[in-house]
């Protein structure tokens, strides 16, 4: 599209003004080519910040996002730009990772938290997101960003169409998908030993972290749109070694914090939250938001805060659901919606109810040069105090083979009212006192922990499954 080469010129011209100098890395002292002042990395973290937070939610438990807030600043005066504005949060997934966005923003999942058993481990962990921060890495990795392509691997033919409705187009949100190279793993290490140790912690914890990342595989980075620690943090031999090597005698005199830890995870939400949605008999149920749809044979879906994502098995149709809390009217709020698309010619509209709620559908064609174009229906339903806009596209070649599909989706949206599906509660971590007698497996059969995922939950315990726990020592179970 022309609007695209216009882009990324842009783009081009953006990064040659920008790059016209170079600066000081705040940690090895060595001149580094910066893409971003200070002061524009600081705003772009700004700008991820927004996005990550409306994509993939805070975790509703303010103790808990205080709790993390506390440990990481601890360490924000060893840094070597304490001087940031830093930020920490807990997103609400199940993912095992940690992140940071530029200038100051760091993350951790409630997934990791559930891996964790000791404070210092969270703290050595929160040290290497910030050695991240510290050495410019993101920033640094810029004109590689660009280039990434993220979520799911949708036909050539829809790739950048799909990344523009889906939101996946922002900077801010690709930059949480950057691999990073052994080297700056290498660098973000050392400064999570060296931030976590002056703020007297034990940095050894880290070792314990990285070994049940490996025996855990990262197992919980499957079927979700961000990515795994393992897939955005490669573990290797080496980096264990590299790190093990940096150890001295006297870490094993500094702070651990077991149990303060473990009890301030207890009633952690475990796995998927079934509030928040989940799939079952081919149908996506949303007890929060109270609706139900049917999800075709085979196909893909991802459950994200702010959408729902469906893409056929072959990857040549897709599906996206976004909700606004709206007043305004149906017509006029496709009127307004419409006038964002850009390439898209009007071909008709209608107007109907599905399952009793009113519903206006507009058809478009997508100009995209160079590729087939594209056919694309936006169904608006009102529900209550919201409008859903499911946006369904395919190639015009493509499209009579999905409409069925897309119809059937579309058309299955209804109320959810059955108590079998509003009344589904999470699984949550709960903490137990050893007594010095029973094994760990013990522990988790009283818990009716179901057997599958012992295996999963020894790792999180660091322990076998045989290990008789010492007396008043803190267990994980559900």
């Amino acid at each position: 599209m022309i609007r695209n080469k216009t882009k990324y010129i842009s783009i081009l011209f953006i990064l040659m003004a920008v790059s016209s100098s170079c600066a000081i890395n705040p940690v090895t002292g060595k001149r580094d080519l910066m893409f971003y002042s200070e002061a524009a990395e600081i705003d772009l973290g700004r700008q991820a910040d927004q996005q990550v937070r409306a994509m993939y939610g805070v975790y509703d438990d303010p103790a808990l996002n205080d709790y993390v807030s506390k440990v990481g600043i601890q360490l924000v005066p060893h840094t070597h730009r304490p001087h940031l504005d830093y930020h920490f949060a807990v997103l609400d997934t199940p993912v095992i990772n940690a992140f940071a966005a530029p200038g100051g923003y760091i993350y951790v999942t409630r997934g990791i938290l559930a891996l964790f058993k000791t404070e210092a481990e969270l703290a050595a962990v929160l040290g290497h997101e910030l050695g991240h921060v510290n050495h410019r890495h993101s920033v640094k990795k810029l004109s590689q960003m660009l280039l990434v392509q993220v979520g799911l691997a949708i036909g050539g033919a829809l790739s950048e169409t799909f990344k523009d409705i889906s939101g996946f187009a922002d900077i801010g949100i690709q930059l949480m998908f950057l691999k990073f190279s052994r080297h700056d793993e290498r660098q973000a290490d050392t400064c999570g030993v060296n931030y976590s140790r002056s703020a007297r912690y034990n940095p050894e914890q880290m070792i314990g972290f990285f070994n049940a990342l490996e025996k855990m595989g990262d197992l919980s980075g499957g079927g979700h749109s961000l990515p795994g620690f393992l897939s955005t943090h490669p573990l290797t031999a080496n980096r264990i070694k590299d790190t093990f090597d940096m150890l001295l005698e006297t870490d094993k005199q500094l702070m651990v914090n077991k149990n303060n830890y473990l009890n301030s995870i207890k009633n952690v939400v475990y796995g998927e939250d079934p509030q928040q949605g989940f799939v079952e008999d081919n149908t996506f149920y949303h007890p929060q938001m109270r609706f139900s749809f049917a999800i075709p044979s085979e196909w893909n879906l991802q459950n994200q805060r702010s959408q729902v994502i469906l893409v056929s098995k072959d990857k040549n149709a897709a599906v996206i659901l976004k909700v606004e809390e709206t007043t305004e009217d149906l017509h006029n709020y496709a009127e307004q919606q419409a006038s964002k698309l850009q390439g898209a010619t009007f071909l008709n509209d209608s107007s109907m109810h599905i399952n009793g709620l009113r519903t206006y559908q507009c058809l478009y064609e997508i100009l995209q040069e160079g590729q087939s174009n594209l056919k694309m229906r936006i169904s608006y339903i009102r529900k209550q105090a919201h409008i859903y806009a499911f946006t369904s596209f395919s190639t015009i070649g493509d499209y009579g083979n999905y409409d069925f599909q897309f119809g059937a989706i579309v058309g299955s949206f209804k109320n959810l009212t059955n108590p079998k599906y509003l009344n589904r509660k999470p699984l949550r971590i709960r903490i137990v006192r050893a007594n010095g007698r029973n094994t760990l497996r013990t522990y988790f059969q009283q818990a009716q922990i179901k057997k599958d995922i012992w295996p999963r939950f020894s790792i999180m315990n660091g322990m076998d499954l045989g290990e008789i726990p010492k007396r008043n020592v803190l267990i994980k179970v559900l």
